[in-house]
Parts: C-alpha cells; structure tokens; sequence
C-alpha cells in the first residue's frame, strides 16, 4: 500500500477561533471551509508544506467530532494518507488484519472518498484513507487523483 501523508485532522470546538490561529498567528496559508454532511462536520484546510492540516468541528452534537471532543478534548483526531485506490488500499489493510471502521468507502471533503482504520489496528492513531477523485482536486492540485504528490 504506498502511501503519503495526505493531512491531519484535529477536533476543535470553535472553528472560526482555531482558523485565525492557525492563518494569523502560525501563519498557515487557509484554503477554505466545506460542509460534510454525511459526517456532520464543518471543516477548514490549511497547506502545510507537503501536508494539510484540517480543522474539524461538529455541525451536530451526536456527530462523531462532538463525541470525541466530548471524550477526550480537542485536538489529533486523526492522521489521513492519499491512495491511488481506496478498494485496493480496504482490501490489503483486511488481507493484512486491520480493523477498519468502514467497510464501504464514504464521501469526505472535496469530492473524495475515505475510509477509517481503527485505532486498535494502528498503535492507538485513527487513521484514514483518502482517494481524492474528480475534477475539484485536479483542478486544485493539477494531476489525477490519490497517490499524486501535491506541489
């Protein structure tokens, strides 16, 4: 499964307060902010050198954001990798014994499809999958989707 850090995801409560910090004080240059209903979460991208980071918050207080705040705090939620193939990358990380929280892949941000692994099977880190498809990463990011590097 070859891989490269796509971004990292952390639960905030207040997403307006954490964007001025991470554009005005860290000086992270911003990208925007989507709504992913499916997953009842409002998030913010910021590019960090080859990465991004995400900021994520709860846009419902069942939502999984607003449980994890609730459990553990703000903060790393999550460390997601880019795939060539999300099916492919599913069937080795099985093949290989891992736990994986989905067992379809589900809509993300930008138009991708992404798949959680559970902590359990990744030494204590939630961990996503991210296949970026379509025309909104090309454009973005100038190249095909999963498994391309990012300028």
């Amino acid at each position: 499964m070859m891989m490269e850090i796509d971004h990292i995801g952390i639960a905030v409560r207040d997403l307006q307060a954490q964007i001025a910090l991470y554009r005005d004080r860290l000086g992270l240059r911003f990208e925007g902010v989507e709504e992913v209903p499916a997953q009842k979460v409002r998030v913010a991208f910021f590019a960090a050198g080859g990465a991004r980071v995400e900021l994520l918050e709860s846009t419902a207080p069942d939502g999984p954001i607003a449980r994890h705040i609730e459990r553990r705090g703000e903060g790393l939620h999550h460390v997601a990798y880019r795939v060539a193939d999300i099916r492919a990358a599913m069937a080795e990380a099985r093949a290989q014994g891992m736990e994986l929280v989905d067992q379809e892949p589900r809509p993300g941000a930008h138009g991708a499809l992404v798949c959680f692994l559970h902590p359990r099977s990744t030494g204590g880190v939630l961990t996503e999958l991210v296949q970026h498809v379509g025309s909104e990463w090309q454009r973005e990011h100038g190249g095909p989707g999963g498994g391309a590097s990012r300028p």
